[in-house]
């Protein structure tokens, strides 16, 4: 989880910071409007570095408690950072596809 974890957060900060919108699949921001990128790509990578934190901190909590109770981290952190990215699909390209 931990691998997976980082990855999902620089991925997060590619898209978030560096505004790298060719990261996200193209069909995913197709209909967004160019003065609405910034803040498309905000969303999106804030989202992504949610679910990578989750991932990292519920690895280190498997490692330490050994229980599936560390699997609670990583749903709440991936359904709060899909929901994210729904909103974003929803409200800047007007549909989540």
């Amino acid at each position: 989880m931990g691998l997976g974890g980082m990855l999902f957060v620089y991925l997060g900060y590619l898209i978030w910071i560096k505004k790298k919108i060719h990261m996200i699949h193209d069909y995913h921001w197709t209909k967004v409007k160019e003065s609405d990128k910034k803040a498309y790509t905000s969303i999106m990578g804030k989202a992504m570095i949610i679910m990578g934190i989750g991932m990292i901190l519920s690895g280190i909590m498997c490692m330490v408690i050994y229980s599936a109770k560390c699997g609670i981290v990583f749903g709440i952190s991936f359904i709060l950072g899909l929901g994210m990215m729904i909103y974003a699909q929803i409200k800047y390209n007007h549909g989540i596809f």
